[in-house]
């Protein structure tokens, strides 16, 4: 592998571990639905800001958010809502997973 497609492939990496955490993926599709203040967020996961906080600065590093401070609060909302389909993949991949057990136990 070339240098180039090596710097390809770790990109996407980044993105792919930037979502790997069940609260950030509760995020990003609560987010799908519509923007968020971080004190939203903290209640709906129910863990402390700061926790919060960290997952949100994850995903916006990776580019998958993005905020907008208004006043004291920071909103934040999708800045790439094609990263959704990922979640319609893993939903096929787990649906297949499941039939693949079921036809074992047949």
């Amino acid at each position: 592998m070339d240098a180039k497609t090596h710097a390809r492939f770790e990109a996407r990496a980044r993105i792919i571990k930037a979502m790997a955490h069940p609260s950030r993926l509760f995020i990003v599709d609560q987010l799908s639905r519509r923007e968020h203040c971080v004190y939203e967020l903290t209640e709906m996961i129910g863990a402390d800001v700061s926790t919060v906080s960290k997952h949100l600065a994850i995903l916006k590093g990776a580019g998958i958010v993005q905020d907008e401070k208004r006043g004291t609060q920071v909103f934040y909302r999708l800045q790439v809502p094609c990263v959704l389909n990922f979640f319609s993949c893993v939903e096929s991949v787990l649906k297949s997973k499941a039939k693949e057990q079921m036809e074992l136990l047949r």
